[in-house]
């Protein structure tokens, strides 16, 4: 068996031991929603418009116990959705997860990563949480997933930060330190990890980070192993992580978190830095974010296979011949206080709320604002908070 194949095996054991996530199954779709996952709501985050169709195939590339395959399915109806996941025994749990919410539209292979060239045909949209830091080799991962996206199609991508996680690599390996020959025993792990814990001084580093961030989800023993004694991780900063992109082929479109990755956050206080940073590329803007605040506990964002198109709505007859309509992540609708598609708070204008009211996807935003008084500026940040998706017409 090869190094390769070793990692991969003992991966698989860890998620036959303990599936992963541990969300409860449900005999009803899963609440909320997670905009990532929509295809809609994605689509207008890296493009700024409605995608030009819905029926799209859907690629859950390692989906573990099926909790975000779920969401896949739910979230978008018209989709056809295919998970894939090393281990068999979370499988099993995804499987009986989609049955019971009635997740209908989905098929499961058991396949690693490397054998996705396997499954017929390309997908629109491809989600992957949570998995290429667990390959012992991302790359060759990364490109696989690249040969399967369909031209104009995106791919939604998590993994690790090493700054953010540094307590969680020293854990990882005092506990299998102390394990000695029972390393790769998880439940034993698992024992140890939590013997630690309780031993250590509560003003320990690892102890207050980890009750700052991670003890909520912790008390599940599936969480504390997928975290503290999992066999295979690669832990990554801005220059890796972008290695790892370019070697994908695809483009990227961007953080699916831009508002940390916004350096005036940081530096607004100190213009003659700002200006300095103005010099800068965007990777390199994007490294010196993080080191001035090493909080990154994962990065998630998208890529795509060209051809796919910005859309610019700066011009008012292209915005004003534009069918305007509600983003489907948003929750409260309709009242004047709403989350948007992120969960952030959005108080709107009594103008807003009606202007929203009327967004039915086949009124022209021009039509709709000869009946309320809202100015193109007012317009234009509903836009921009993604409140309403736009069709060009």
């Amino acid at each position: 068996m090869s190094h390769s194949q070793a990692v991969s095996a003992a991966v698989a054991k860890l998620y036959d031991t303990y599936p992963f996530p541990p969300e409860p199954l449900l005999d009803e779709p899963p609440p909320g929603y997670n905009w990532r996952w929509n295809w809609l709501a994605a689509y207008n985050f890296c493009t700024g418009r409605k995608p030009p169709h819905q029926n799209i195939r859907i690629l859950d590339a390692g989906c573990g116990s099926g909790v975000g395959t779920e969401y896949l399915v739910h979230l978008n109806p018209q989709a056809r959705v295919v998970g894939i996941d090393l281990s068999a025994g979370t499988l099993k749990v995804a499987k009986e997860r989609c049955e019971r919410s009635r997740a209908d539209r989905v098929e499961f292979h058991h396949l690693s990563l490397y054998d996705v060239e396997q499954l017929v045909g390309e997908f629109d949209l491809i989600n992957c949480v949570g998995v290429l830091h667990h390959l012992p080799d991302p790359i060759r991962g990364i490109q696989a997933l690249a040969k399967k996206l369909a031209p104009g199609g995106i791919m939604h991508i998590f993994v690790y930060g090493e700054l953010g996680r540094w307590e969680i690599q020293l854990m990882q390996k005092a506990i299998a330190l102390l394990q000695g020959d029972k390393k790769g025993d998880y439940r034993d792990g698992v024992e140890v990890g939590r013997q630690i814990f309780a031993s250590l001084p509560k003003n320990n580093r690892i102890v207050k980070r980890d009750k700052e961030l991670w003890s909520l989800e912790n008390h599940k023993d599936e969480c504390f192993a997928d975290m503290y004694v999992h066999p295979q991780e690669i832990d990554y900063n801005i220059d890796t992580l972008f290695e790892l992109i370019d070697a994908s082929g695809l483009e990227f479109l961007g953080f699916s978190n831009p508002d940390f990755w916004q350096l005036s956050r940081l530096l607004a206080k100190a213009p003659e830095l700002m200006a300095k940073a103005k010099n800068l590329s965007d990777r390199q803007r994007y490294r010196l974010i993080e080191l001035l605040d090493p909080e990154v506990t994962h990065y998630e964002f998208f890529l795509c296979r060209p051809p796919i198109k910005k859309t610019d709505w700066s011009a008012d007859e292209t915005l004003l011949a534009a069918i305007p309509e509600l983003n489907p992540c948003m929750d409260g609708f309709p009242s004047q206080c709403v989350f948007n598609y992120n969960y952030q708070i959005v108080n709107l204008s009594l103008a807003e709320l009606e202007f929203l009211q009327k967004c039915d996807g086949q009124t022209k935003v021009a039509e709709i604002l000869a009946k309320v008084q809202l100015g193109l500026d007012q317009l234009r940040n509903l836009v921009q908070l993604q409140m309403i998706l736009l069709t060009p017409n």
